[in-house]
């Protein structure tokens, strides 16, 4: 197995992202066994905020590594929470309160829709000069009333009108093959079979 630093220390999007890459040989590792601080994210791009977080990752390990910054866009808000979906409702990060804010800021809105964005950078090594570089997209709706007890984040509240169900009530297998982060990282597979990690 190939050993590859994950920099987040995100349990839920840790899960998503082992499961998803065992397959591929990779054993992932949070960065946070090797004592990394988490870097700073004040880009205003999910790309730029990833490719620090991983350049990060790599440089205090020496290892590969990979990041992902996602979150959810809503049309409604020109896009917001965006790159501060973790951040929303200020510090420190709290999903019941990044929830109620987004459910207050659409209050008597009938737009409702919304979509989950993924970027996934990984760098051989810090000053790997082509990082791999794939995104996902998840189209979805946002709800007043949270459903649902799986996931993490926004997910009580994305409701997915295909399945006819939000995110946190689909069985994390089948999150797995569907979620933005999946269709991320099935490109960043493709990529890595194409150029090698």
């Amino acid at each position: 197995m190939k050993q590859l630093v994950v920099a987040s220390g995100n349990a839920g999007k840790l899960r998503e992202i082992g499961a998803i890459l065992a397959p591929l040989g990779f054993s992932v590792l949070p960065q946070s066994q090797f004592n990394v601080p988490e870097a700073p994210e004040p880009h205003p791009t999910f790309v730029e905020n990833a490719l620090a977080k991983a350049r990060n990752a790599a440089l205090q390990t020496g290892l590969p590594a990979l990041a992902d910054d996602s979150g959810i866009c809503v049309n409604a808000l020109g896009g917001a929470p965006g790159v501060l979906s973790a951040r929303y409702a200020g510090e420190p990060k709290s999903d019941d309160r990044n929830n109620a804010k987004l459910v207050e800021a659409l209050a008597g809105n009938p737009d409702r829709s919304a979509y989950y964005f993924a970027v996934l950078v990984l760098v051989r090594h810090a000053d790997d000069p082509e990082p791999l570089i794939a995104e996902g997209r998840w189209a979805g709706e946002v709800v007043d009333t949270p459903r649902g007890a799986h996931g993490f984040g926004y997910d009580p509240y994305f409701l997915l009108p295909e399945f006819g169900m939000t995110a946190a009530e689909l069985d994390p297998a089948q999150k797995n093959q569907v979620s933005h982060r999946a269709k991320a990282l099935r490109r960043l597979a493709a990529l890595i079979a194409e150029r090698g990690a």
